[in-house]
């Protein structure tokens, strides 16, 4: 079953009269396949109308919808051979934030990422995608891993930003994020990022600080969420949507402003409607952008990521 977002009523209500009129279908009452494809072509038209012309909050809600893939569904549909790896040598382990090697298309990486969960018990395991100091600095340990022997990182980035409780603060959260930046910064191999869902704050700069950032086509990137920014603005969240528009949060907007590099395109309706596919979708594209970085050197790569972000803004 699928959550319909509140722009996809006129949606709901197709698919609901399809299905409706397959169960009519099935018991051989009346022959009704005739309109069922004329529906399920208006459903697939309405489908793409509808998402060729999301506002920004609208994007942004599709990036928090509750059956977006996450990490866990990424391993699945585009990796092999996922070992993870857990600790961060100094605290305990973070379940937001996880990482291990794993083979894309056939070539070894270190893959790190945001794991926000799917139902209550797993959301609360990891955290709903907000890292914590040991998450972070695990981060870092495995980047230092893939340093050592000479293997690419992928990064999946999504989260709404990082866990910011005390106990956190008293761990050394700033600390831990900076720290984790610079590790992206100072790699001497290949490092290739991708907001799938939500870039949120330093919470994501901390993993996305790579030469080639990628977001897919409905993910969003902030500094802040709508609803923070709104409230700090205008003392009410009820604005968020006006301050989604004015933030350029987009893929489209980072995209024009050079803050990525490239958008990966998501299934009709979304990356919820067809997980699988979108996991397919992006091995290949990240197999690809792989493939273009993997004759670099670490000086040439030290520098990309240089000018890359000296450049933001000028």
């Amino acid at each position: 079953m699928i959550s319909y977002l509140e722009f996809e009523k006129p949606v709901s209500s197709l698919e609901e009269r399809i299905k409706e009129l397959r169960g009519v279908d099935a018991n051989h009452e009346v022959d009704v396949a005739a309109e069922i494809e004329r529906l399920e072509a208006k459903s697939t038209e309405l489908l793409a109308s509808t998402y060729a012309s999301l506002t920004p909050w609208q994007k942004t809600q599709v990036a928090r919808h509750p059956q977006r893939p996450h990490f866990r569904d990424y391993v699945a549909g585009a990796f092999t051979d996922f070992m993870p790896l857990g600790g961060d040598r100094f605290y305990g382990e973070d379940e937001a934030i996880m990482g291990g090697f794993a083979k894309l298309d056939g070539r070894r990486v270190m893959l790190i990422g945001h794991e926000k969960g799917h139902d209550t018990q797993t959301r609360i395991k990891h955290n709903f995608g907000m890292g914590k100091p040991e998450g972070y600095r695990k981060a870092i340990r495995l980047m230092e891993l893939a340093g050592r022997f000479g293997l690419p990182v992928v990064t999946l980035v999504d989260t709404s930003g990082a866990f910011p409780g005390i106990e956190a603060e008293e761990r050394g959260q700033a600390e831990a994020i900076a720290r984790s930046t610079e590790a992206c910064l100072a790699l001497p191999v290949p490092m290739v990022a991708v907001v799938v869902g939500e870039g949120g704050s330093g919470g994501a700069v901390a993993l996305a600080s790579a030469e080639r950032v990628l977001m897919l086509e409905h993910a969003v990137y902030s500094v802040i969420s709508p609803e923070g920014c709104a409230s700090i603005l205008w003392r009410t969240a009820d604005k968020a949507a006006e301050a989604a528009q004015a933030m350029r949060i987009t893929a489209q907007h980072l995209k024009r402003l050079k803050v990525i590099d490239r958008i990966v395109k998501e299934p009709i309706g979304g990356a919820h409607r067809d997980g699988p596919g979108m996991a397919r979708n992006l091995g290949k594209v990240l197999a690809e952008e792989l493939d273009n970085l993997s004759e670099l050197d670490s000086e040439t790569l030290l520098r990309l990521r240089e000018e890359r972000f000296l450049q933001l803004g000028g």
